[in-house]
């Protein structure tokens, strides 16, 4: 079967008809939003979105649904700053809209969903740091017998898959730390995402958003039980197979409708990996390098170098992703014949050289701005309980006992490169 088809058939499966993708599509977002009622807060970024957000206008025009406040809402910063979450919040409050609408990337999504919270479980409490952590949302929900609103999120980037999860990553820009708030309830009622849009995304972000569908199935892959095994298994193999292939295809041409639509699809398998399991390593550290980096760049760099550190726990899922880089000639070795930490090398190796094929950072050191306070902070950070479920989901788990020991090593060789300065946990 063709990857793409199979890409849609497995996305088919998992959002069925709350989900709806392809390219050409924005004339029906009216028609879905008028299901909620006949206002919606429409947020974006007015600017270089304005294609988008004129042909969204349009579509509600369409079907009789106004603009609540008659304005646009501008979106969040990148990394949903905390004082975004909070601003969305007001504008959600005093213009009491039936929906919202939230057109954008991962950032202006996450912001959109923590800002539905407060917005409707604010008196339960106004503090956004007290949803940070699972289930807790529901939980407030449970107790003030309320709802969120319905919200609709309109995909305009290959990354997070924030428009199909149940996640909202939050930054506290003074201590440079992103949080997270993991809760079935704040995934968005109906997600769009057209992928032509993409054809405007610089280069950079492009890849960035690529590395992140990486980081997404990996990650899942890596630490998945054997109860969901064969499913983690298609869903990695077709997403990172679809990013190895076609993302040197957009470097050539930016515009190329179906290499985006491939890049959008692989990155939409990472939204259903990351609601089958959870990541662990490499999103945990990324938490700490917000300062520095994207989201997406600090994952791909840092996936490299946890893939040694569990690489004797995880043989066959490893033989699976290095047969994928070993099919588009990043690999030489005969992955059959490597075990643990060797065969951890090599497949590292093969995504190393599928990064810098496409001009990717591999190592921290390559980061303008980093240093050793950003290692301090990452072993800090993933001694926070908030996080605790990212060392529970790692396939070699770590407690806060282990976190210097272990993590410490690997966020070195992450810095330097050096794959040898990895300490396995036997």
């Amino acid at each position: 079967m063709d990857l793409k088809q199979k890409a849609k058939n497995l996305l088919r499966q998992f959002k069925g008809d709350d989900y709806a993708l392809g390219v050409g599509i924005l004339d029906d977002v009216g028609r879905h939003a008028k299901e909620y009622g006949d206002s919606a807060l429409l947020i974006s970024n007015n600017t270089y979105l304005k294609p988008v957000v004129d042909k969204v206008k349009e579509s509600l025009k369409k079907y009789g649904v106004a603009l609540a406040g008659n304005r646009i809402v501008r979106d969040a910063a990148p990394n949903a700053p905390r004082e975004d979450v909070y601003r969305l919040e007001g504008y959600i409050l005093n213009f009491k809209p039936d929906c919202i609408i939230v057109i954008g990337g991962g950032s202006a999504i996450d912001a959109a969903k923590a800002a539905n919270v407060l917005a409707s479980v604010g008196h339960y409490s106004a503090d956004i740091e007290d949803y940070f952590g699972t289930g807790l949302v529901t939980k407030a929900l449970q107790h003030s017998d309320k709802q969120l609103l319905p919200l609709m999120a309109i995909e305009t980037s290959a990354s997070s898959g924030a428009h199909l999860t149940k996640y909202s990553n939050v930054t506290d820009p003074v201590s440079g730390q992103k949080k997270l708030i993991v809760d079935e309830a704040v995934i968005p009622t109906k997600s769009v995402f057209d992928y032509s849009v993409t054809e405007t995304m610089p280069l950079n972000l492009t890849i960035d958003g690529a590395f992140d569908g990486i980081a997404h199935t990996l990650e899942v892959f890596y630490g998945i039980d054997e109860e969901n095994f064969e499913l983690c298994k298609e869903i990695a193999e077709t997403a990172i197979e679809l990013i190895v292939k076609y993302a040197p295809k957009v470097i050539d041409n930016l515009e190329d409708t179906e290499a985006r639509e491939a890049l959008g699809l692989a990155t939409d398998l990472g939204g259903y990996a990351i609601m089958v399991g959870g990541t662990n390593g490499g999103h945990l550290t990324s938490f700490s390098l917000v300062d520095v980096t994207s989201h997406g760049r600090a994952c791909g760099i840092m996936n490299l170098y946890y893939t040694v550190f569990f690489a004797p726990a995880i043989e066959k899922k490893l033989r699976v992703i290095g047969n994928v880089f070993k099919k588009y000639g990043y690999i030489e070795e005969d992955l059959t014949k490597l075990s643990g930490k060797d065969l951890g090398i090599a497949v590292a190796k093969g995504m190393k050289n599928f990064a810098k094929d496409i001009d990717f950072p591999t190592k921290l050191s390559d980061l303008d701005g980093f240093d050793d306070k950003h290692i301090t902070r990452a072993l800090e950070a993933a001694k926070n309980p908030q996080l605790d479920m990212k060392l529970k989901n790692m396939p070699v788990p770590l407690n806060a006992s282990l976190i210097d020991e272990y993590m410490g090593p690997i966020l070195e060789a992450a810095k330097t490169g050096d794959f040898s300065n990895i300490k396995n946990l036997e």
